[in-house]
C-alpha cells in the first residue's frame, strides 16, 4: 500500500474540523510543511512549544498536530532569534510539518467538548452553543409538464441544489396550470403574444445553500424552456446543528457537587491547577454542560440549559460570582461551576485527534498522543483555611 503524504494527512483532518468553522480571528490549517513529502508518524499535543516539538524530534515524527496555534497573531517574519521562529525553524530542519486545529476543533462534531465530555463519563445530548446548520435557500419554480422538467432539475441539481446529506436531486413536485399573456415584444416558447395561455406545470421546490444562489438561478434560466421563466426564492430560517461550542449531556446517575469535581480530578491530567468548584458541595449534579478551554462566556447558555453543574476553564472572579448571585434569585438556579486547568479540559481531544488520523487513513500512520504537560502554571500552593469561609486573624 502507498505511503500517506501530508496532504493526506491535512485532508483528513480537515474532513474532521473543517476550516470553515474556525472563528475570524483564528489560525487555523498548515503552518509548516510539504503537502507532498510523506508521514508515517504523527505526533498530537495541546500546545506548540518547546517540549512538544523535541518529543516530535525526538519520536521521528513527520508531523506535529497541535490544538493551540503557534502564530495566532499576525506576524511579519520567523527569524530564527524569536521565540516562535526558532520553533518554525527547528520544525523544518528536522523535516517536521506543523498543523493547527483550533476554533474549528471546538466547534466540530465530534469536537473538542466531546473528547471532554466522554472523559467525564458525560453522555452528550447536543451543543451548549449551537451553531446554525448552513444557510439555506429554497426555490421554487413551475416547469411544463414533460421532458422539460426532468432537464431543469437536473440543471438544478447540478448547480448545487437538491443535496440533503448525501442525497441529490431532493425535490417536491406537483401538477398544476400556470397561465401568462405575452404582450408585444415577447417571444414566447408557448403560446401567442396578445392571447392568455394557459399550461399544465410541473412545480419544483428545492433547498440550496445561500452562496450558491446565483450559480442555481442561472442555472435556472438557462435550462427552463421558458424566455422568462418564473420562480420564487426565500430565505429559510437557522436550523441550529450539532455543531457548536460545548456540549451538554448527563451523568449516568446523580451525585454530589462533590464527587463530580473528585471525577474531574480523576479524568483529567493532574495540573497544579487542580480542579476547583463553586456552590454548595452537596447539590446533586445530573445535567452537566462542559465547554473546553476558556468558557465563561457560555455561562448563561449553561443556564439555559438547565445545566445542574457547569465545567469549563479559566473562569474570571466577576463572571463566576455575578453567575453565583444570579442564582440567589427567587425561583431562579443557576449551574454550580467546576473550574479546570485550560490545557486539561483540551487534553482529551489530542486522543480523538489521533484517532481521526488513524481512522481516515487506515493504519499508514502512526499517530501518537503527547502527555507532556504542557500547561503554564507549574507550582501550588494552599493554607490550612483555604476551603474554609472565614479568614483566620
Amino acid at each position: 500500500m502507498t505511503g500517506a503524504r501530508l496532504r493526506d494527512v491535512v485532508d483528513t483532518l480537515q474532513t474532521a474540523y473543517p476550516p470553515a468553522l474556525a472563528e475570524s480571528w483564528d489560525a487555523v490549517g498548515l503552518v509548516c510543511g510539504d503537502p507532498d513529502e510523506p508521514v508515517s508518524r504523527v505526533l498530537v499535543a495541546v500546545d506548540p512549544v518547546p517540549e512538544t516539538v523535541d518529543e516530535a524530534v525526538d519520536t521521528g515524527a513527520q508531523l506535529l498536530v497541535t490544538h493551540h496555534p503557534l502564530l495566532l497573531r499576525g506576524v511579519h517574519g520567523v527569524p530564527a532569534d524569536q521565540p516562535k521562529g526558532r520553533l518554525v525553524h527547528r520544525l523544518i530542519r528536522a523535516g517536521i510539518g506543523l498543523f493547527t486545529a483550533h476554533t474549528n476543533a471546538d466547534s466540530a462534531d465530534p469536537g473538542v467538548s466531546d473528547a471532554l465530555a466522554e472523559a467525564l463519563g458525560v453522555t452528550v445530548e447536543g451543543p451548549l452553543q449551537p451553531r446554525a446548520t448552513e444557510h439555506l435557500d429554497k426555490i421554487v419554480t413551475f416547469v411544463p409538464v414533460g421532458a422539460a422538467t426532468g432537464r431543469v432539475l437536473d440543471a438544478l441539481a447540478d448547480a448545487g441544489a437538491g443535496q440533503i446529506g448525501d442525497y441529490s436531486h431532493c425535490a417536491w413536485s406537483t401538477d398544476g396550470t400556470g397561465q401568462f399573456l405575452p404582450h408585444d415584444g415577447a417571444n414566447p416558447t408557448i403560446g401567442q403574444v396578445g392571447a392568455l395561455e394557459r399550461v399544465d406545470e410541473t412545480r419544483l421546490e428545492l433547498v440550496l445553500p445561500r452562496a450558491r444562489r446565483r450559480a442555481v438561478i442561472d442555472a435556472l434560466r438557462a435550462a427552463h424552456p421558458y424566455e422568462e421563466p418564473a420562480f420564487d426564492l426565500f430565505e429559510l430560517a437557522e436550523i441550529p446543528g450539532r455543531r457548536g461550542l460545548g456540549r451538554v449531556g448527563v451523568l449516568p446517575e446523580p451525585e454530589t457537587l462533590a464527587a463530580f469535581t473528585a471525577r474531574a480530578a480523576a479524568a483529567l491530567p493532574a495540573t497544579a491547577w487542580g480542579v476547583r468548584a463553586a456552590g454548595d458541595p452537596d447539590r446533586l449534579v445530573h445535567r452537566v454542560a462542559v465547554c473546553g478551554g476558556a468558557g465563561d462566556s457560555a455561562l448563561a447558555a449553561a443556564t439555559a440549559a438547565g445545566a445542574d453543574a457547569y465545567l469549563t476553564a479559566d473562569l474570571r472572579h466577576h463572571p463566576a460570582a455575578e453567575h453565583l448571585l444570579a442564582g440567589t434569585l427567587p425561583g431562579r438556579l443557576t449551574p454550580a461551576l467546576v473550574d479546570v486547568a485550560h490545557w486539561a479540559s483540551e487534553h482529551p481531544w489530542c486522543e480523538q485527534a489521533a484517532g481521526v488520523i488513524r481512522a481516515g487513513l487506515a493504519g499508514t500512520v502512526d499517530a501518537s498522543v503527547s502527555w507532556l504537560r504542557t500547561d503554564p502554571w507549574t507550582v501550588s500552593a494552599s493554607s490550612p483555611e483555604s476551603t474554609s469561609g472565614r479568614i483566620t486573624q
